[in-house]
């Protein structure tokens, strides 16, 4: 694949502005994965004033509730989630320094607003391919939220993780420019 990008995280500014819509990504090194859930008590932790468990400026948050690992696997299949799902929390997480979001699925203008104004990426991942994602994931651990099983807070090992740019920091919206793209 002569035509991926090749990054590790934790990403800064220069490395999100020079993607753009439709770029394919392969992400090597530490993502964290959180849903709704997840998202919902993050958000808590801002409005108490407290910290993260883990340092969220220049991170990836990879939106997906992982099924059990099969034995000598780190995880079991790791398909995205729904972004939308995230769009009422993604803003304020955006704004802390979060730089990439993965999951499936179109963004709301207010997400699509924060990823330009602070400079954010949204990827999405094969959706109905957790399996095959799963391999491109060498180690999972649990940092936050235990009692919420699958939708608990992980850090990620991964290796050439598969990724597509869906908006960039320009405010560009790959769906939008694929409807375009084919309307008669």
């Amino acid at each position: 694949m002569n035509d991926v990008i090749r990054l590790t995280p934790p990403l800064n500014d220069a490395d999100v502005a020079s993607l753009k819509i439709g770029d394919r990504v392969a992400f090597t090194g530490a993502i964290y994965t959180g849903r709704d859930a997840a998202h919902k008590r993050l958000v808590e932790l801002i409005g108490a004033g407290k910290s993260f468990p883990f340092d969220i400026p220049g991170q990836i948050i990879y939106y997906v509730g992982p099924s059990p690992a099969r034995f000598g696997r780190p995880i079991g299949a790791a398909g995205p989630t729904t972004s939308y799902r995230m769009d009422s929390y993604a803003p304020q997480l955006i704004r802390l320094g979060l730089k990439g979001m993965i999951g499936k699925g179109a963004r709301n203008q207010e997400v699509k607003e924060a990823m330009v104004e602070f400079n954010a990426v949204y990827f999405v991942a094969i959706g109905g391919a957790g399996a095959l994602m799963a391999q491109a994931i060498k180690k999972a651990e649990v940092v936050a939220y235990e009692d919420l099983g699958p939708e608990a807070i992980r850090r990620l090992e991964v290796v050439e993780f598969p990724v597509i740019v869906v908006n960039d920091v320009r405010g560009n919206d790959l769906y939008e420019e694929g409807v375009k793209k084919y309307a008669r």
